[in-house]
């Protein structure tokens, strides 16, 4: 059976994203292109090392969201995904995107609580007695789509933020290539 494709967007070191290439990359789908908005991003080294195409797509060099999110959309379209995987992709995407492209994202927090870039920090320095993450359907709203699966954990008296982001990254290695393979599967079963 031919594998599905996905895309998948990121910005900076590039964890979720090797992640889900050593797991599902050419075993549950086929990771058609990593996306980048950072020239300078450490994940491309690690797409690269496993042959995974790599477009970088700076947006500093548009002078303005649409124009960067237009290139961007032609950008994933060429890769015909059937899913793509916002992991860690630190830019707020117009509807221009989001109305055209069917995604997900990871988000550090027990949505809808802690929206946003900060969301770590937030969450770890509020009264919560749990901390955990989600994965959602992008849509036009900051990570405001649906939420299609959750991970939490409890915090601990000595919960140092370092302890706290390792928790969340742990939950995250585990959940996300698990929803990605959820979703493909059931895309599969009703075609």
């Amino acid at each position: 059976m031919k594998h599905k494709n996905i895309v998948i967007l990121f910005s900076g070191e590039g964890s979720n994203l090797l992640n889900i290439i050593e797991k599902l990359h050419q075993k549950e789908c086929h990771v058609a292109a990593a996306i980048t908005n950072r020239p300078l991003a450490k994940g491309i080294e690690k797409a690269q090392q496993h042959q995974v195409k790599v477009e970088v797509i700076d947006h500093k060099a548009y002078d303005s969201r649409d124009a960067f999110d237009a290139q961007l959309l032609e950008t994933i379209n060429c890769h015909n995904p059937d899913l793509v995987v916002m992991a860690g992709f630190m830019r707020i995407l117009t509807p221009l995107v989001t109305n055209n492209i069917r995604a997900i994202n990871i988000h550090p927090s027990l949505l809808p609580l802690f929206k946003g870039g900060n969301a770590i920090v937030e969450s770890f320095e509020s009264s919560e007695e749990q901390g955990g993450i989600s994965v959602h359907w992008v849509s036009s709203e900051l990570d405001g789509g649906e939420v299609i699966a959750q991970r939490a954990f409890e915090k601990e008296a000595n919960e140092t933020l370092e302890s706290f982001t390792i928790k969340i990254q742990k939950l995250e290695h585990e959940l996300l290539p698990e929803t990605i393979v959820k979703i493909l599967k059931r895309d599969a079963s009703s075609q």
